[in-house]
């Protein structure tokens, strides 16, 4: 599992602008399972996303689709973490 933190580089005016085009690739990876939950930061200096993924490597590949990343809007830290202790509802998340 990987926590997704964004950092915009650019403007919130340049933000703005590709913001339709970042929540449709949001949307894919939630079809998919990927993605847990996504948010702003407060303030809003960028985002979250939790990511249901095995491996960098794949949250990696995920993130290079992401209008952000290829427009050069946000920088990304991945923080790969084992959910250890846990709310029972969480639990359908948990890879065991």
């Amino acid at each position: 599992m990987f926590l997704v933190v964004l950092r915009y580089i650019e403007p919130l005016e340049k933000v703005e602008t590709y913001l339709e085009e970042h929540v449709t690739f949001l949307n894919k990876y939630y079809e998919k399972s990927k993605f847990i939950f996504s948010g702003r930061r407060k303030p809003r200096i960028g985002g979250v996303i939790l990511a249901n993924v095995n491996t960098e490597e794949e949250i990696q590949t995920i993130i290079k689709e992401d209008p952000f990343f290829i427009n050069k809007i946000a920088e990304y830290e991945l923080i790969e973490f084992t959910p250890t202790k846990y709310d029972e509802n969480f639990k359908v998340f948990v890879n065991n």
